[in-house]
């Protein structure tokens, strides 16, 4: 499982505070505890505390670079946002996100080959959030033509079939593990597969166990990546020993210890 960290993001009160102050130790502490967590990767997002993006972006993807090499994940509606972090970066880069709108497919994905950045597709448009599997999974054959007709490599790109809180969507849970598996047929080679896991019990007063049941099942659909909070233990100890149950690592004793050094 790649794992992108969440907690780089305005939405929170620490980075909040930091992006106003323009503190870079609030911002490569939580980079750094993501990593030693589990992170693969870390997600990098202004939110609604930046008040000049354009400007917060940067700032955020070259603080971060002092103190890690590991992929960013720049996350932002804005395409110029995207832009800008996309020129500050030198580690590898995942755009986050596009949607299966032809006017942002056709801006996020030549800027995609051009940085040589691997690229999420949201299944949503325009017309809304989509309300059952076969819509997500049209919505994402849109996204994979449009790569595909751009010379986009389809290995680069992740679907995201689009996690919606369980307390208002509850109907619409076995649709999205659904579309998860059935994402991987509609081409060849396959895209990945990733999830905003938190989506998942926004609202709800028990989030990490809603959290944790809800990632097991997506990685048994075949799940290749979650953007999420690594800072969870519990959350982390649940997908390494889903993982360890479908067989994807080798059993010891001391599994957990052995899969965190690796």
């Amino acid at each position: 499982m790649f794992v992108i960290g969440e907690l780089i993001n305005g939405m929170y009160s620490n980075i909040a505070l930091a992006l106003k102050d323009h503190n870079k130790k609030i911002v490569q502490t939580c980079a750094l505890e993501q990593i030693a967590s589990g992170a693969d990767a870390l997600d990098i997002c202004c939110g609604p505390a930046s008040q000049n993006p354009l400007i917060d972006m940067p700032w955020l993807v070259e603080t971060v670079q002092e103190v890690t090499d590991k992929p960013l994940c720049l996350d932002s509606s804005n395409p110029k946002v995207i832009q800008e972090g996309l020129k500050a970066a030198k580690n590898k880069t995942i755009i986050n996100s596009t949607t299966a709108d032809a006017e942002k497919l056709e801006i996020l994905i030549p800027l995609a080959k051009k940085y040589k950045s691997k690229l999420i597709g949201i299944t949503i448009s325009a017309q809304g959030i989509p309300q059952n599997k076969d819509q997500r999974l049209e919505l994402a054959a849109t996204i994979l033509t449009q790569a595909g007709e751009q010379g986009f490599p389809i290995k680069d790109l992740y679907l995201d079939p689009i996690v919606m809180p369980i307390n208002v969507a509850q109907n619409q849970i076995q649709d999205i593990l659904a579309a998860l598996l059935e994402f991987k047929l509609i081409s060849q080679p396959s895209p990945k597969t990733i999830i905003g896991l938190s989506n998942i019990s926004q609202g709800s007063k028990v989030r990490s166990l809603i959290n944790r049941a809800f990632l097991t099942m997506a990685v048994a659909s075949g799940l290749d990546s979650a953007i999420l909070d690594p800072k969870d233990k519990e959350l982390m100890d649940a997908l390494i020993t889903a993982e360890l149950v479908l067989n994807k690592n080798i059993y010891c004793d001391s599994y957990l210890e052995a899969y965190r050094k690796k």
